[in-house]
């Protein structure tokens, strides 16, 4: 699709797994991310999320 990239894509463009792309796909945090039936589909120019939740919580205790 035109404008789309893979999980596999947005992985290896932002320096991380495939998992946790589709983690961030999952709870919302990859802007404009669609699932179609069984896979994700990311806009090419979504930006990867900065905040890390594990960083958060951590800060926190």
């Amino acid at each position: 699709m035109n404008g789309y990239i893979t999980v596999q894509e947005a992985a290896e463009k932002w320096g991380v797994t495939p998992r946790q792309v589709q983690i961030l796909c999952k709870e919302n945090r990859v802007v404009g991310a669609t699932r179609m039936s069984r896979i994700w589909i990311i806009p090419e120019n979504a930006e990867k999320p900065t905040s890390d939740k594990r960083a958060q919580s951590r800060r926190k205790q």
